[in-house]
């Protein structure tokens, strides 16, 4: 789908290691989240969990129905642990749907690059 095109597991890896990073952002304390970068909140979860679905569309390019199912329960869960766990973070309903329409974005993304690459542009 890409000009730069590893072997699936580096591709697999990358995902992988993306998806440790977003977790780990989310349920980390928030005084241990680094300061100074800050974007409207409801965009980041979107732009983090459409770069997510793009590296997973990259990793698993038949597989991106699925991807998108375990992306959407990977952000509501990570919205319900975020409610539960009791280390100053609060889960949020607009934030699993901000995750959601990263997944939907990128999946768009995904599918329009695809048919670029089948018709032989890019």
């Amino acid at each position: 789908m890409f000009w730069f095109n590893p072997p699936q597991p580096v591709r697999i890896a990358l995902f992988a290691a993306a998806c440790c990073v977003i977790a780990l952002l989310s349920l980390s304390p928030t005084e241990t989240l680094p300061q100074g970068l800050t974007f409207w909140d409801k965009a980041e979860h979107a732009l983090a969990y459409l770069g997510l679905t793009l590296l997973g569309a990259w990793a698993f390019p038949r597989r991106m129905g699925r991807l998108a199912i375990g992306l959407f329960l990977g952000g509501v869960g990570v919205e319900i642990l975020q409610s539960t766990m009791g280390l100053g973070r609060q889960g949020d309903a607009w934030d699993a749907v901000a995750n959601s329409t990263g997944i939907a974005v990128g999946l768009a993304v995904a599918v329009a690059l695809r048919r670029l690459q089948r018709r032989g542009v890019g």
